[in-house]
């Protein structure tokens, strides 16, 4: 069971996506993003596959405190768009 750290719901781990917080090549910045395998190095989060969700995530600053990094607006931009492309 995991935690959606939107609307803290628990569910079991394939019901949720993973979204994962890892070293990129400039060790000053970090690379955020949708892990749809689960299996890709770096701190993890887990969220509904809803807009609403991560929406409330953002509001909440959950996804930072989870993954222990700051989260910029243009991330979470990107993460709506992969997001829509998912619940497709």
């Amino acid at each position: 069971m995991r935690q959606c750290v939107g609307c803290g719901e628990r569910k079991s781990k394939k019901e949720l996506i993973r979204i994962v917080c890892s070293p990129s090549e400039d060790p000053e910045r970090v690379t955020i993003g949708f892990d749809l395998t689960g299996k890709k190095n770096g701190r993890g989060a887990y969220i509904c596959s809803s807009m609403a969700c991560l929406e409330l995530a953002r509001k909440k600053k959950a996804l930072e405190r989870a993954l222990k990094t700051e989260v910029s607006q243009q991330c979470y931009d990107d993460l709506k768009k992969e997001l829509e492309q998912i619940e497709r």
